[in-house]
């Protein structure tokens, strides 16, 4: 099962009778620059436009909820209190900018490489969609209508089969995998700011081929 972290309160309370749209963000590579098992907080930083996107995506009623593999706490280079601190610290640096994540899940498994309980084949670790999952029944969230947003072909393997849609920035990893074949139909965006613009005018034209649908029964 995905360890949870839902410690650091959103901005405002999450009405979990209400079935929400969520976008699940990758971390590394993702918001903040790739730096290979990044735990120390001095060594976070955010890629350029990420906290925008991130309010960006919240003020239009999204969940933004971040869903990332931490195999180096199953290989035993940094502990889960770890992934904590640099979390809240990217929830302090999230509220200069007037915003915040939802919920972190994170998944500390590797099948090969953990150590002790960690070495198992899970079903929180991405391409699975455990830690999606888990996220759509604790805040009712309607999978069909979110979005899973990474650099990895992991990322995109998770959110296809939790029926999400799908997008690829090209931070991190991303441009080394772009032109994997598995996802040669799916939307790539520059960054998490381009990724947001997408998603954003996604939801438009939807919100607007709905109310041309009602207007005509």
């Amino acid at each position: 099962m995905a360890e949870s972290n839902t410690s650091f309160p959103p901005a405002s309370p999450i009405t979990v009778e209400t079935t929400h749209r969520a976008v699940f963000l990758d971390r590394d590579g993702t918001i903040n620059v790739e730096k290979e098992y990044l735990y120390k907080v001095e060594d976070f930083e955010f890629i350029p436009g990420a906290p925008e996107a991130i309010k960006s995506l919240k003020d239009a009623g999204f969940l933004v909820i971040v869903v990332s593999n931490q195999s180096g706490i199953g290989r035993g280079y940094f502990d889960e209190q770890a992934v904590e601190v640099l979390h809240r610290h990217i929830q302090e640096e999230l509220s200069g900018h007037g915003t915040s994540i939802d919920a972190f899940y994170f998944c500390p498994h590797h099948p090969e490489k953990g150590g002790g309980d960690y070495k198992i084949v899970c079903d929180c670790r991405k391409g699975g969609p455990g830690m999606l999952l888990q996220a759509a029944d604790e805040y009712n969230i309607d999978l069909g209508n979110s979005y899973m947003v990474g650099d990895k072909l992991a990322d995109i393997e998770a959110g296809q089969r939790a029926g999400c849609t799908p997008v690829l920035v090209l931070t991190g990893y991303g441009d080394s995998v772009a032109s994997e074949p598995e996802i040669t139909s799916v939307e790539k965006c520059l960054d998490l700011n381009r990724a947001s613009m997408l998603i954003l005018d996604q939801s438009s034209k939807n919100n607007d081929d709905a109310l041309l649908t009602i207007s005509s029964e």
